[in-house]
């Protein structure tokens, strides 16, 4: 019989050993690594194929799936393709339950 793995929070482990700079740049690369996930996904549960983009190449869906940055007009065009709107909120890190602001709403 199997027991059940108990996993622990990377980053509060790492308060232990790492510094708070280092921990803020693991947090940032792990951050544009779910963002990429997150592009590709987006796409998979649209059901499109890279090939299937309009206005983009195969070559070009991938990079901009893998990038760790992104310009803004690509990221709105790239939604645009996958029929979808994208929106983009300011939230005051102070304030979270307050209402959000919206910054960017294309459709």
């Amino acid at each position: 019989m199997k027991t059940k793995r108990k996993y622990s929070d990377f980053f509060e482990n790492a308060k232990k050993t790492m510094s708070s700079e280092s921990i803020e740049i693991a947090k940032n690369k792990a951050n544009k690594i779910l963002f990429s996930m997150k592009l590709s996904d987006l796409r998979k549960q649209s059901g499109i194929k890279q090939t299937d983009i309009e206005g983009f190449s195969q070559t070009s869906i991938s990079r901009i799936e893998g990038r760790d940055d992104i310009k803004l007009s690509t990221l709105v065009d790239y939604v645009h393709a996958l029929g979808m709107e994208i929106e983009i909120k300011v939230i005051n890190k102070k304030k979270r339950n307050q209402d959000k602001e919206i910054l960017l709403m294309k459709a």
